[in-house]
């Protein structure tokens, strides 16, 4: 299972990183996910939920 966020959909990103000569290096942004448990369909199940979901209270832990 890829590391992506259950409530928001945020998972890592692609691209370039670029050096002061615009060298292009191919590189990747996590995402701030934590493995928490919360409940899936009324039980209790450890998944991947950002940091910003957990925040904004969008989830609740168990």
């Amino acid at each position: 299972m890829p590391k992506k966020c259950v409530v928001t959909g945020k998972k890592a990103s692609f691209g370039n990183a670029r050096s002061h000569a615009m060298n292009a290096n191919k590189r990747k942004w996590g995402a701030n996910l934590q493995k928490v448990r919360i409940l899936v369909n009324g039980k209790p199940k450890k998944v991947y939920v950002s940091a910003r979901a957990l925040k904004s209270g969008k989830v609740e832990r168990v």
